[in-house]
């Protein structure tokens, strides 16, 4: 009996050692990552569902690249005999990875927020300057060019605000850019042109400030012609008496150079005739004395400094007449009234009467600043 408890208790003993020799063996297999794994796969997803791969590249980017460095180790880990593989880079890995992830999804929320905004105020920015744009240069002869790429640019710009009120935000943001180019690039040329052209309003100003004067000094009508408000100002005894608009040249800016550039001159002229309805096409008409002396020295001198060539004519036929009213600059370069202004006008002056041609009664800063 002895015996049989023997063998029994050297059988247990055996077990019992079998059993912790086993559970000692399976202690020593180290423990696979797969919760911090999966801890940072959740968190880049989390990241990217928030847009962070368009927003905050940078710690998405690295947040990924973390990831992919867990992945490429447990791969080489699991390679090994299970007793000595070692998973601590695994798991610094996938913890960097899911911190960045944090970070990139965070960042993103705040980035897409502060990113719309800029959106809005851009969009808002450059509406502001398309209305810049209309207000100094929308009857302003502007090259063909410039008028395209100023259509252009509002287009985009209309594309942009409604990529951005659906929500499109990179294709509103691309669109904003290309608009801002166009935009930018003609208002900042077309206002370089207009600042050359005001560069005469010195000698603007004294041609109407004689003028008024002679009007005041005559107790009698005068006129002027400011091209770039498009008005005709009837003076009587030095003080405005009435203002209509006027129609020009379609090609306005700067005086009159040769026949045939539908250009209004610019200068101090006088009425010379009075064609009513049966002697002019355009209602009634006063015929003024351009070309005068000025004028024709001005074209002469340009003609010998070869600015013009040999053949050129300077033109002539210069009047204010009827047929207005169109709204657009139409004539070959006379000053165009509705037949109804035209009716009174003619009425009130005569032969002699002074009627004087500026491109602007106002300066420049004074325009754009009440613009």
């Amino acid at each position: 009996m002895r015996i049989v408890w023997k063998k029994i208790v050297v059988i247990v003993s055996a077990a019992s050692l079998l059993t912790l020799t086993v559970l000692l063996l399976i202690h020593l297999v180290p423990v696979p990552p797969s919760p911090e794994m999966e801890s940072a796969r959740k968190a880049l997803s989390k990241a990217e569902t928030n847009k962070a791969d368009t927003y905050s590249k940078k710690l998405f980017t690295q947040a990924r690249v973390f990831y992919d460095s867990a992945m490429v180790n447990w791969q080489r880990e699991n390679r090994k005999f299970f007793y000595v593989r070692d998973y601590e880079k695994v798991r610094n890995f996938a913890k960097l990875s899911e911190k960045k992830s944090i970070e990139a999804g965070e960042n993103s929320v705040t980035s897409s927020s502060e990113f719309k905004i800029r959106l809005k105020q851009k969009i808002e920015s450059l509406k502001t300057l398309v209305i810049q744009i209309d207000n100094l240069f929308e009857t302003y002869p502007l090259t063909e060019e410039t008028r395209t790429r100023i259509s252009r640019g509002k287009m985009l710009l209309e594309e942009a605000e409604i990529a951005y009120k659906k929500g499109i935000y990179l294709q509103s943001n691309r669109k904003i850019t290309d608009s801002e180019y166009l935009l930018t690039e003609s208002f900042e040329n077309a206002t370089e042109n207009l600042k050359n052209y005001f560069k005469s309003y010195s000698l603007w100003k004294k041609w109407v400030d004689m003028t008024v004067n002679e009007s005041k000094r005559n107790n009698d009508y005068s006129i002027i012609i400011d091209k770039f408000s498009r008005k005709c100002l009837v003076y009587y005894n030095g003080k405005p008496k009435y203002e209509f608009e006027a129609e020009l040249g379609t090609n306005w800016v700067g005086g009159k150079r040769v026949k045939g550039d539908k250009a209004t001159p610019e200068g101090l002229y006088k009425i010379t005739r009075k064609f009513d309805s049966k002697k002019t096409r355009y209602y009634k008409a006063l015929l003024l004395d351009y070309p005068n002396e000025e004028d024709t020295a001005r074209f002469r001198d340009e003609i010998a400094k070869g600015s013009l060539p040999p053949s050129a004519k300077i033109g002539g036929l210069i009047e204010i007449h009827g047929n207005g009213g169109k709204g657009i600059d139409w004539t070959e370069g006379c000053v165009a009234l509705t037949d109804r202004e035209m009716d009174l006008v003619y009425k009130i002056v005569k032969v002699g009467t002074p009627v004087t041609i500026v491109g602007s009664m106002v300066d420049l800063d004074n325009i754009v600043t009440s613009k």
